[in-house]
C-alpha cells in the first residue's frame, strides 16, 4: 500500500514537472515569435540609385522603414553612419534593403576607368561610329538604351521590311575606349557641343547572358544604336518600328 502511494506521488510529481517544462517552453516560443516580428528600422531604396553614386548623394533616394526582424537581411543598414566616402557598388533598385556590402570605396568601385559588373552579369564589347553613341558622349557609369536594327526585318509576315526596336533598357556602361577627338567647327569655340566627333568607339556594357547574345548577333547581322538613358527615363515598352507604323 505504501509503495503504491509513493509511486502515485512520484507520477504526480513527474506530471507537474512535465507541465512546468511545457509552460516554460511555450513561453519561450512566444517570446521568440514576438522577437521575430518585432519591427526594426532599415534603410530601403525608394528611388533608383546608379552604380558609383556617392553615399553623400544617396540620402534623398533612401527611406527608413520598420521591417519585421525575421525579414531583415543580416547586413541591412539602419543608418549611413560610418559610411562617409563610400559609393554604391551596383545599381540599387527601389524596394531593396540597403546592405553593407552594397557600399564600397571609390578605389574598389573603379579600376582603370571601369566600373564593377553587377553580380551575375557579364561584359560584352562592340564598336560603333560616334553618331550611334550619342555623338560620343557616353562615359563609364552611364546607362544606355540599345536599339537593334535589321534591314531585312524580323517580321515573318513581312521579311523584307526593315525593323528597329529599343530592346535593351538602362544598360550599364562599364568601359569606353577610343572616345573621338572632336574638330572645332569654329576656332573661337572649343566646347564639346561645337565639335564634330571622328573615329570609332568601343563600348563595353554589363548584361546578362541572353542580352549579350542579342548584342553579339546584332553586331554581326544588323546594327546597334545607343541612347543615353538615365535610370528614371520613361519606358513605353518594346515597340517595333516599321515603315507602316513609324508615323503613327
Amino acid at each position: 500500500m505504501k509503495s503504491r502511494l509513493l509511486a502515485g506521488t512520484a507520477a504526480v510529481a513527474l506530471a507537474l514537472v512535465g507541465a512546468l517544462l511545457i509552460i516554460v517552453y511555450a513561453s519561450g516560443a512566444d517570446q521568440r515569435a514576438v522577437a521575430s516580428i518585432e519591427p526594426k528600422d532599415v534603410l530601403v531604396v525608394s528611388k533608383a540609385v546608379p552604380a558609383g553614386t556617392p553615399v553623400s548623394e544617396m540620402a534623398a533616394s533612401l527611406v527608413t522603414k520598420k521591417v519585421p526582424a525575421s525579414a531583415v537581411s543580416t547586413s541591412a543598414l539602419s543608418s549611413l553612419d560610418g559610411k562617409a566616402g563610400t559609393v554604391s557598388a551596383i545599381d540599387l533598385v527601389p524596394g531593396e534593403q540597403l546592405l553593407a556590402e552594397r557600399l564600397i570605396t571609390p578605389a574598389d568601385a573603379t579600376d582603370n576607368g571601369t566600373v564593377k559588373v553587377p553580380a551575375g552579369f557579364q561584359e560584352v564589347s562592340f564598336q560603333l561610329d560616334p553618331q550611334r553613341v550619342v555623338g560620343g558622349r557616353i562615359a563609364v557609369g552611364d546607362h544606355v538604351g540599345i536599339a537593334l536594327n535589321f534591314k531585312d526585318g524580323t517580321d515573318k509576315a513581312k521579311p523584307d521590311a526593315p525593323t528597329t526596336q529599343m530592346t535593351l533598357r538602362k544598360v550599364l556602361v562599364t568601359n569606353v575606349q577610343g572616345a573621338p577627338q572632336g574638330t572645332p567647327k569654329n576656332s573661337d569655340t572649343k566646347t564639346q557641343d561645337s565639335t564634330t566627333p571622328t573615329g570609332a568607339i568601343i563600348v563595353t556594357v554589363g548584361v546578362n547572358d541572353l542580352d549579350a547574345n542579342k548584342i553579339i548577333f546584332t553586331s554581326i547581322n544588323g546594327e546597334l544604336w545607343l541612347t543615353k538613358e538615365p535610370l528614371d527615363a520613361q519606358d513605353n515598352g518594346p515597340a517595333i518600328a516599321r515603315k507602316d507604323n513609324v508615323y503613327k
